[in-house]
């Protein structure tokens, strides 16, 4: 496990995460992203890209490291690995900002939108309402919340906030309990196939909660999707949209390999 303690990795990222977010405070204020070039921008909406009869259903994820395989990729460039992806046919993009865990940064968003057209998702454990000020600030379309560290209160405020502000929104949820913490500012709802305390991934996780999840949400499920067959049962259950990142990540070329992994699932787009 790269060194962290199994049981504690979540609560490590978020004291981390907590800490980062009062420095960068100091060096840029909330005020300071309305002059963002992006700020006043549009988002371009997954959800409704989602429930396109048309749509892959894939959103593919750039992440260079993880606290549970270690290094993936670490030479990767954010901008050639997204505009393949975007050419294989992705629905949407997921772009990590987490540094110390993951290895990314907050400018790999910016350089995923200057090159691309399709929603990006700023995949980040979102602790502090400051980081909804800086996801539009940056080009980001879909901000996500990880019911696993947040109160249904801060689910509640943080969803307010990101909706006012014109994005979208996934509710990462690992277990029944945590729809609780769901509201009707969420537009989709991911389970998430990885335990965040054991890090072991299973798609039995997607299927075993599909049923118990909100009809106004449109539904994902995330980590752990290997091979086409999955997508295919998953599909199957209902799920409109597939998140997947590792898989491709590992490879020598991710957009190739995400290419080959969409033109597999041709048969099954119609």
């Amino acid at each position: 496990m790269e060194g962290f303690p199994i049981m504690d990795i979540l609560e490590q990222i978020v004291a981390k995460k907590k800490s980062i977010i009062a420095e960068r405070k100091k060096i840029a204020p909330i005020p300071s992203f309305a002059l963002s070039r992006y700020y006043g921008r549009k988002v371009i909406s997954l959800s409704e890209r989602l429930k396109s009869a048309d749509s892959t259903g894939i959103i593919s994820e750039f992440k260079r490291r993880s606290p549970s395989k270690g290094i993936i990729n670490p030479n990767a460039e954010v901008a050639d690995v997204t505009k393949a992806y975007n050419k294989a046919g992705v629905v949407g993009l997921s772009v990590l900002t987490d540094t110390p865990f993951f290895g990314g940064f907050t400018d790999d968003i910016l350089a995923a939108r200057l090159v691309n057209d399709i929603p990006i998702l700023r995949k980040e454990f979102i602790v502090d309402e400051y980081q909804i000020y800086e996801t539009k600030a940056m080009g980001a379309d879909v901000m996500l919340l990880i019911s696993e560290c947040l109160t249904k209160e801060e689910v509640k405020h943080f969803a307010s906030l990101a909706k006012f502000l014109g994005l979208e929104i996934i509710m990462e949820i690992h277990s029944e309990e945590q729809l609780e913490k769901y509201t009707t500012d969420i537009d989709i709802v991911g389970v998430n196939n990885r335990n965040l305390k054991t890090f072991v991934t299973s798609i039995e996780q997607s299927k075993t909660l599909y049923d118990k999840l909100p009809n106004t949400a449109v539904k994902i499920s995330e980590s752990g999707i290997s091979n086409v067959e999955s997508i295919k049962e998953l599909k199957a259950i209902g799920y409109q949209g597939f998140l997947i990142g590792e898989n491709f990540m590992k490879t020598d070329n991710p957009g190739l390999a995400c290419k080959e992994f969409i033109n597999g699932l041709s048969p099954t787009l119609s």
